[in-house]
Parts: structure tokens; sequence; C-alpha cells
């Protein structure tokens, strides 16, 4: 067995192409009307595998299939019997060859690097665990009403049958904090991956069937946008779980209005990174490195507007460019590797073109800027980690989502100007605040408007914590025992414990 506590070497395994079927009621099927598509190696920029491509006719089967799985069984499975699949789904996910695989795919799908992948799969199997853990002490609550001989209380239960629309950075983390809690409250559901990276996704539905769930209850179709849009507005629906642009979550919002179906949206972001003068600098710094950087900056929670106090800015500045000038950037198969590339050519020429519009609107373009200046392959979609500096809140730079490795320096005074410049943005997901001043960490905490505020470090997540955003950042949570409250529906029970019957319902 591989000890996961060093460096495994590890390769890609295929001379050609991969080639991936449909996963609906437990079995590995073509799509319906035998259409494929590719999906291309970022770092490469050449196709690597081919896909089956579902339509709404694809989407329908799966969503009977999980309509059936959910009526047949896994809604009035108890409580232990869905917490003991998510365990042995948890204990698959933490086998060596399982996190090994995983974080290969996801790395060909996407372009980050192995240190990046596997860091995350070492984590799946952890969501699995917690809402095994979580489906065991789901409850409702006994209500004191104001009434004579009744007793009130609540029940939670399942909605029924989830889709989940999941993006193309984290793919597989991301559709477990969708499928976790979904399991959990007894839904089934289908996933529809990014059309852009939906390989590791299908190489999961593998670990689906290692583990040994019930047919149906776990569906992956993938497919282009029309397949999530038949997805969202397909009746069979009862609750879409969606993560993506804000201008998509948009769009999913629309179509989910038809039938009424539920709805929760995790968004954009353009999260303001703070950093007061004093600030622990060096801490600070890998800050803004963790928040534009890792993951080759494609994060909603991206911190990328870096806010600096008038007096230490000309000092952060230059750690920063420091720091940067020795990210690595090369094979992602090294472990010493820092960045990737961008998952897709299309990504790829939006950043070029973000970068292009600032330096006309004036920012200053300090370290980065275009390719690396290294030797990696010609096709792939690699851009150098770019600094700007002379920013401001009106420049694109500053109030656009960029998704990619680009940060921009922004220059305040005071605490109230601060404050002012984070919260002028339509998004707010996420933010950081690095100071050591007791009293400031806690204005900041109340003032800022964003679903997250990380004081003096960045990128901290866990199954535990909720997570979500205000704003065009989106609706609902995801994590913690509170997104619970979006895989469930509570009923209310009222009972006449009166012994006299009938007696107390006469009419004076």
């Amino acid at each position: 067995m591989t000890d996961l506590m060093h460096e495994p070497a590890l390769t890609n395994p295929y001379d050609g192409l991969a080639r991936y079927q449909l996963y609906i009621d437990g079995c590995w099927v073509d799509a319906k009307a035998g259409n494929t598509f590719t999906s291309t190696n970022p770092t490469t920029g050449h196709v690597w595998a081919e896909v089956a491509e579902g339509q709404a006719e694809d989407i329908d089967a799966a969503v009977t299939a999980a309509r059936r799985a959910y009526e047949n069984g896994w809604r009035d499975a108890s409580a232990a019997e869905r917490a003991a699949a998510l365990r042995r789904l948890g204990d698959v996910l933490a086998r060596p060859e399982v996190i090994e695989r995983l974080a290969v795919h996801e790395l060909l799908d996407t372009g980050k690097v192995i240190r990046e992948t596997i860091g995350l799969a070492r984590a799946f199997s952890t969501w699995c665990y917690y809402y095994a853990g979580v489906a065991e002490n789901l409850r409702g609550s006994t209500i004191p009403v104001p009434m004579e001989h009744t007793f009130t209380y609540t029940v939670p239960g399942p909605m029924g049958v989830v889709a989940a629309i999941t993006p193309w950075n984290s793919p597989i983390l991301l559709m477990l904090w969708k499928l976790c809690p979904a399991l959990a409250a007894g839904n089934t559901i289908v996933i529809k991956p990014s059309e852009v990276a939906p390989v590791s996704t299908l190489e999961f539905a593998k670990v689906i069937e290692q583990a040994g769930l019930p047919r149906g209850v776990v569906n992956v179709v993938s497919g282009q946008r029309d397949a999530g849009a038949a997805l969202a507005s397909h009746p069979g629906v009862d609750k879409v779980a969606f993560t993506g642009s804000t201008d998509t979550g948009k769009s999913v919002m629309r179509a989910a209005a038809e039938n009424l179906t539920r709805v929760s949206l995790e968004l954009g972001g353009k999260s303001p990174n703070i950093i007061f003068d004093d600030a622990d600098l060096e801490l600070a710094v890998n800050g803004i490195i963790s928040g534009s950087f890792a993951a080759g900056g494609q994060m909603c929670t991206a911190g990328s507007r870096v806010l600096v106090q008038d007096s230490i800015y000309d000092a952060v500045l230059d750690r920063l460019v420091e720091r940067v000038r020795a990210i690595k950037i090369g094979d992602p198969f090294d472990w010493a590797s820092e960045m990737g590339a961008l998952t897709w050519g299309k990504q790829f020429e939006a950043v070029l073109g973000r970068i292009e519009t600032a330096q006309s609107e004036g920012a200053r373009l300090v370290i980065g800027g275009g390719r690396p200046e290294m030797a990696l392959n010609p096709d792939g979609f690699h851009i150098a980690p770019t600094v700007f500096a002379d920013v401001s809140s009106s420049m694109e730079i500053a109030r656009e989502e960029i998704f990619g490795p680009v940060a921009g320096l922004l220059r305040f005074k005071t605490e109230e100007e601060a404050i002012s410049i984070a919260n002028d943005t339509p998004y707010g997901l996420a933010s950081a605040v690095w100071t050591t001043n007791l009293g400031r960490t806690h204005r900041m905490v109340r003032a800022i408007r964003a679903g997250t505020v990380w004081v003096n470090c960045y990128r901290r997540v866990s199954y535990a914590a909720p997570f979500g955003g205000v704003k065009a950042s989106g609706l609902g949570h995801e994590n913690g025992v509170e997104v619970m409250r979006e895989y469930t529906e509570e009923k209310t029970v009222w009972i006449d414990t009166n012994r006299e019957g009938r007696d107390a319902f006469k009419l004076a």
C-alpha cells in the first residue's frame, strides 16, 4: 500500500483516449443519441478523453431512475442505513489507490498540479464521514404552543430528487458538498458535471459502484449546457443545487422557477483581501499568494482584490513581487510545481483579455501579464502569476471576477475607507482581514458584507462550517449542519391529547 505521507510517483496513465459513458440507474450506458464530446488536457492543450454527451432524454432517464430509487427504498431507509452507506463511500474514497486515481484524473481534467489535486483527494472521505454522523443526528423539535391539550413537534424529511449542477474548478469536492448532505437527508441525486471538466466526476461514479450504493441513488450525466438546462427545468426534480457563475446561476433559477423547484446557488465572488499596517506582513503576503494564485486563481473565493493601507503599500508590493517571482510553473506531475494551467482555452483567452483591459484602464503591470517564460507546452493554457498596482475601484479588474492568477492592489488610508471599498461590489462571497488589533477585527467582521470573513488566514473551509454568499454571490449554504435545511422539508405535527375526545371540539 502506498504511504500517502510521502509523495507517490504519479504519471498520466493514458497512451490514447480515455472513454466514458453515462452512469444511470447503476449502469454505464451510451447517450441515447449516441453523441460524444471531448475533454482537453489544459497542460498540453490536447484532447485526452471522449465522453458521452447526454441530452434531455438522458436527463429524463436519470431523473426517472433517481425517482424510482427514492420511492422504492431510499427515502424509507433508516438513518443508520444512510449513514452506513456514506461510511462505505468514505472508506472507498480513503483507499490510497482511489485517492491517487481521482487526483490524477482531476489533474488531467482541470490543469491543477498534483500537490493540489492529491491534497483535495485526501479530504474527500472526510465529507462522507461527517455527513454519516449528521444523518444519524437529524432531528426535529418539540414546540410549546400556547394551547391546552396539544402536543406539537416537527419532523425533518427528504425532498426527493436533487439535481446537482457542478463547476469545473474543483469538480469532485464541490460535488461532494451537495451529494453528502443530499444522501444523508434521504434524497437521491442526479449530477451534471461541467462540460469543461467532466471526467473526474465520471471517474467518481466508479467509487459509487465500489461502495455498493443502491441503483439509481446516484446518477451522473455528462453533457453540454443544454443538458444542465434540461435538468434544472425537469418537473421530476425537487431541488436544484448549483455552483458556477452568477449569470448561469440566474438562468438556473429561472428554469427551476417554472416548476417552483427549490434552489441553492453558490455563485461568483470578488473578495476583498484587506491588509492593515499593524498586520504580520509575511503572513499577509502568504494570504495574497494563497488567495490569488492557488489553483491558478480559479476560485470563487479568490482574494485578488487586495486592499493595502497606504503606509505599507510599497512594502507589501515588494514582498509580493518577490514571492510571485519564485512561484514554480512546470510539469503538473512534479511535486515541486506550484501552479498549473487554466482549465480551458476560453477562460485562458478571457483572462488575457482582462489583463489587457486593466492596462488600458491605467493599472500598472508589475509582474506577469502573459504566458510564463519557461519551457512548457506551447499549446497549454498557462498564464504567469500577474500583479497589478495602482488599481482603483472603478476598474474592471477590481469589479469583475477574473478566475485566473491575477491580483490587483488598491490603496486605502482609514478603516472606514477600507470598509467602503470592500463593500463596493455586487458580490459578497468571502473576504479577509489582516490585523493584530482585536477591536478592529470585530468591527471589520461586522461591517463587511460577505458570507465568510477570514482573519489572518485565507482559503480555510471545513465540512463542519457553513459556506455561502450574499448579494450576487448566491442563495443558501453548503457544509455544516446548517446545509441540511437545504435538503430537507420540515413537517409540523399537531396532536390533540385531550382525553375527552370529541367534547373538546364542541362549540360554546
